[in-house]
């Protein structure tokens, strides 16, 4: 039977964002930054969504389009049609030049409702935390706007990532800020992350692709020798964006090398599924998968 994945799933990558996401991501890089949003935009104009994003104060306009642009010219005509919107928190909370956090979630939420308005399927918003200082604002009300915002979110086709520089906030802040946030993303495109769960699965997150294949096999082997008195493992591949052959090559040659396991449950969406089995996931006895249905 099917399992259903859970609302508790705090790390994700950019790709799995869904409306109604909240998430917060941090960098501490000028360069790295741009991964992130340029994913998010991208993606929010391939499934119909209006895209506003709002960069980091002092970031020149044309600097923000050409870095989204590369390597190619795709969002052109998104901004000449207004799906895209390069924006300012100083032109959101406009007339108002203080920020208060009531007037900035009430030009959201009516955002929202004009993008679907204008036949969009939603909103997604990238806003980069850089307004803070550049607004001179109190750091306290914009924590208690970050932890108080679910009526933008609940019900209703909107995402938003809250971007986070490192450099630019107290270690406290951006720690109970990640805390606070529903999602938590990846810092990089690209990046593969393995986390225990609380019931003992091992979990993968973001891309096992080849670069990533040497830190996949040893986390399943860490796990393995773990889970060994046990005598069973839970592998979660559910939120990966990408499984290569090779990643998935691995976990079936560990699994059918995992003498004394009694089983290993492979929790894996239909593509994964699908992909396994083709490589002979059925001629391991002790394997069995899973498929994991998204709640989306």
């Amino acid at each position: 039977m099917p399992a259903r994945d859970t609302e508790s799933d705090h790390l994700i990558p950019v790709q799995h964002l869904r409306p109604g996401d909240h998430a917060f991501v941090s960098y501490g890089n000028d360069e790295v930054r741009w991964e992130v949003v340029t994913a998010f935009v991208r993606l929010g104009l391939a499934r119909g969504e209006k895209v506003l994003v709002l960069p980091c104060p002092g970031v020149p306009e044309e600097e923000v389009l050409a870095r989204i642009d590369f390597p190619s010219r795709s969002t052109v005509r998104a901004r000449a049609r207004g799906q895209l919107v390069v924006d300012s928190m100083r032109g959101m909370i406009a007339p108002d030049t203080a920020f208060t956090a009531a007037r900035q979630m009430g030009r959201l939420y009516a955002e929202t409702d004009r993008a679907t308005a204008e036949g969009y399927t939603g909103l997604r918003a990238f806003i980069d935390m850089g307004w803070v200082a550049a607004l001179g604002a109190d750091v306290e009300a914009m924590m208690r706007r970050e932890t108080g915002a679910q009526a933008l979110f609940r019900c209703r086709p909107y995402t938003e990532i809250c971007a986070y520089d490192r450099r630019g906030f107290d270690r406290e802040v951006v720690a109970a800020m990640e805390r606070a946030h529903p999602r938590a993303l990846l810092e990089r495109l690209g990046a593969l992350r393995s986390v225990r769960d609380p019931d003992g699965a091992l979990r993968f997150i973001g891309e096992a692709d080849a670069a990533n294949q040497d830190a996949f096999s040893r986390a399943l082997q860490l796990a393995l020798a773990h889970t060994a008195p046990a005598r069973r493992l839970t592998v979660d591949l559910s939120r990966l964006h990408f499984l290569s052959v090779g990643c998935a090559v691995r976990l079936l040659m560990l699994a059918r090398g995992a003498v004394g396991h009694e089983l290993i449950e492979v929790r894996c969406h239909r593509g994964q599924r699908r992909t396994l089995r083709r490589l002979g996931s059925g001629t391991v006895p002790l394997l069995v998968l899973t498929e994991v249905v998204h709640s989306w």
